[in-house]
C-alpha cells in the first residue's frame, strides 16, 4: 500500500536569508525568503516555521513557537518574503516546512538551517533575489 503512494520530488524551490540594510541604511537585517525557481505558478503557499537547540553554556533545550505563514500564489522566478528573523536565532535550527501547489499536485518539503550555518562565511548569490545571503534548495 505505502509503495503505491507517490510522493513527488520537490525542485528548483528553495528558502534563503537574505542579509539587507534597514530603512534607514543604517544596519544589517536578515529576513527569510521562499524563491520559486520553476516555470510553473505555485498556488496555495503555507510555510511553518520553528526554531530549536540547546543553551551552549547551560544545556538547556530551547524551542520557539511555532509561526505559521499563508503566503498565496506565486508567479515563476519570482519571491516572496517569509518573515524577518533575528541573529538571535542564528545559533539554532531553524527550520522551514513549506506545503504547495504545482496544477493540482501537492508538494511540501521541511528546509533547515543548521546551527551557526547564518554566516557571512557561508553567503553566496542568491537567484532571482540578486542579494547575498545563505540557500537552501
Amino acid at each position: 500500500m505505502r509503495k503505491d503512494i507517490k510522493v513527488p520530488k520537490v525542485k528548483d524551490i528553495a528558502v534563503a536569508v537574505v542579509q539587507e540594510l534597514n530603512e534607514e541604511k543604517t544596519e544589517n537585517i536578515y529576513n527569510v525568503y521562499f524563491i520559486n525557481l520553476t516555470d510553473s505558478v505555485v498556488e496555495n503557499l503555507l510555510v511553518t516555521s520553528k526554531g530549536y537547540g540547546e543553551n551552549k553554556s547551560t544545556g538547556e533545550q530551547i524551542k520557539t513557537s511555532v509561526l505559521r505563514h499563508n503566503l498565496g500564489v506565486l508567479r515563476p522566478d519570482s519571491f516572496t518574503k517569509i518573515e524577518p528573523i533575528m541573529e538571535d536565532m542564528f545559533p539554532l535550527n531553524n527550520e522551514y516546512w513549506v506545503s504547495f501547489f504545482i496544477d493540482d499536485t501537492m508538494f511540501d518539503k521541511k528546509f533547515i538551517f543548521l546551527a551557526e550555518t547564518i554566516q557571512e562565511a557561508n553567503f553566496v548569490n542568491i537567484p532571482v533575489i540578486n542579494k547575498k545571503g545563505v540557500l537552501i534548495k
